[in-house]
């Protein structure tokens, strides 16, 4: 699985660079704290991959990067998606090293 640290993801973040960033968190966690990505719950995202680019990056987080894996490696096999990227560490590891004003929970 492709992976991105908080550092690369502001990167691509300041440079303009064109990607989808997906939360897969649970509404009321995207409430405390969010990247501003589509809320787009882990439960609905499994039923819905239609919502999910084909072409070019797509970069999904949550709160630690675990959720965000098990739907990225659901959506890899099921679905045949090449173009994923797992935030590493989530959320969290973005509010620890880019945004320590950002709410943890």
């Amino acid at each position: 699985m492709k992976e991105l640290t908080a550092q690369e993801l502001k990167a691509m973040r300041d440079s303009g660079e064109s990607f989808q960033l997906i939360d897969v968190r649970e509404p009321y966690e995207y409430e405390i704290a969010n990247l501003g990505g589509e809320l787009i719950p882990l439960a609905q995202l499994a039923w819905a991959p239609e919502r999910v680019a084909k072409e070019g990056k797509v970069v999904v987080h949550c709160r630690g990067g675990g959720r965000s894996s098990n739907i990225i490696r659901l959506l890899e096999e099921r679905f045949g998606f090449e173009n994923l990227y797992n935030l590493r560490g989530g959320i969290t590891a973005w509010a620890e090293q880019i945004d320590p004003d950002m709410p943890r929970y």
